[in-house]
């Protein structure tokens, strides 16, 4: 008995899946020129792009908006319900409704359909009532009905919003396409994410600077020269000339490898140790720039100059993952 009841479990959530990815491939030869029109409103659009929906639509219609406003269309949500009883002064000339009711006739959504005719808004219905009051007096109808729901019983919305959610996606994409929406432009709307630090983030956000920064004269004695790398907590120092130009760098590493050759580090002045030549990074670079250097050559820091050749900042590695940049 248990395993009988198991498999009908397991066979009625196939079938939700069954139907509902049916219910979006459906769609596919629904692409005609009325999506056309719909997209090139939007594109036309000086304003932003309102959507609205009641109940279960009205979900599907908020993260439409989110996904538009963050793919570079300014995009809003207005409660259907809330615009009757004065949220409609969030819609001015110049915006662009978008409207979702699966069967067109949502009272809520019908009773807004004159006011956007009264201001001359553009109005693209998304429905799956094709000959309704919404899709009538709308100016571009995207069809997105369904031959079936999920539901077993044809009454809860499943197979009709997840059509609708894809379909915002297909108009999300294809205007992203259409503005040469690029990575960049993405990782300004998202500058918390991952992406965002990224794209966003350059060296002169991140490097130490002024006093942080660790420098010796090239004819400094190491000891001064040791006592800069462990104050400063940078694992290194970089080696100046007279005039304070940079003339290279002295790091643990460095110092490791002359003990090992059991040289006498305090005979030695900064300047005969220092490695000459060390890998730099505009100030300017992104933060990414930095990472891709350190892993390649296989170093935690880098210091940037000045026009002057003088050293003007450090990252470090550590600095770097802090900032969620690695």
């Amino acid at each position: 008995m248990t395993g009988r009841y198991e498999d009908k479990m397991l066979n009625n959530a196939k079938n939700v899946l069954r139907i509902e990815a049916e219910a979006i491939l459906a769609l596919i030869d629904k692409i005609d020129g009325s999506f056309e029109n719909a997209v090139n409103i939007v594109l036309a659009c000086k304003g932003r792009v309102v959507v609205t929906g009641m109940g279960k639509s009205g979900l599907i219609g908020k993260k439409i908006a989110a996904t538009l406003a963050s793919t570079g269309t300014p995009a809003l949500f207005l409660h259907p319900a809330e615009g009757i009883h004065g949220d409609l002064g969030m819609v001015t000339k110049g915006d662009v409704i978008i409207a979702i009711s699966n069967s067109g006739e949502t009272e809520e959504i019908v009773k807004l359909l004159p006011v956007f005719k009264r201001l001359a808004i553009p109005v693209i219905a998304m429905t799956g009532g094709m000959n309704s009051s919404l899709a009538k007096a709308s100016d571009a109808t995207i069809d997105v009905g369904v031959k079936e729901e999920a539901c077993p019983m044809g009454l809860v919305p499943t197979a009709s919003t997840t059509a609708t959610l894809a379909m915002g996606d297909a108009i999300a994409i294809t205007l992203l396409d259409k503005r040469g929406f690029k990575e960049e432009d993405f990782a300004c709307f998202h500058p918390g994410g991952s992406l965002g630090k990224r794209l966003l983030l350059r060296v002169e956000d991140l490097m130490h600077t002024g006093e942080l920064v660790p420098v010796v004269k090239e004819s400094a004695g190491m000891r001064e020269a040791l006592f800069e790398i462990t104050s400063k907590k940078m694992g290194m120092t970089t080696v100046v000339d007279d005039g304070g130009r940079l003339v290279g760098v002295i790091t643990d590493g460095d110092l490791r490898r002359y003990l090992e050759k059991s040289v006498d580090l305090f005979d030695k002045t900064a300047g005969e140790l220092a490695s000459r030549k060390p890998k730099m990074i505009s100030k300017d670079a992104l933060a990414a720039e930095a990472v891709a250097v350190m892993e390649k050559h296989t170093i935690t820091s880098l210091v940037s100059v000045d026009g002057e050749g003088r050293p003007a900042g450090i990252t470090h590695l550590h600095d770097l993952l802090k900032a969620g940049v690695v």
